[in-house]
């Protein structure tokens, strides 16, 4: 999963996620990843099109979202 996640910020290419989120629900994101700690990942999330952060070990898949003109 990092390196999903690393490659996707490196290349600015959005990534998928499957979140499990504060509110004790699952959700799924299309995120553009800005920064990553070990602990948290900071994203611009196009669903609520704002700055979120997301803890890495609330995510429980992410993969590559492939872009279409």
């Amino acid at each position: 999963m990092n390196g999903i996640l690393k490659r996707a910020m490196e290349n600015h290419q959005p990534v998928e996620l499957i979140y499990y989120g504060a509110n004790h629900k699952i959700s799924q994101r299309v995120v553009r990843i800005v920064y990553i700690s070990d602990t948290h990942i900071k994203a611009y999330c196009f669903t609520k099109r704002q700055l979120r952060m997301f803890r890495k070990e609330n995510i429980l898949s992410c993969q590559s979202k492939k872009v279409t003109a």
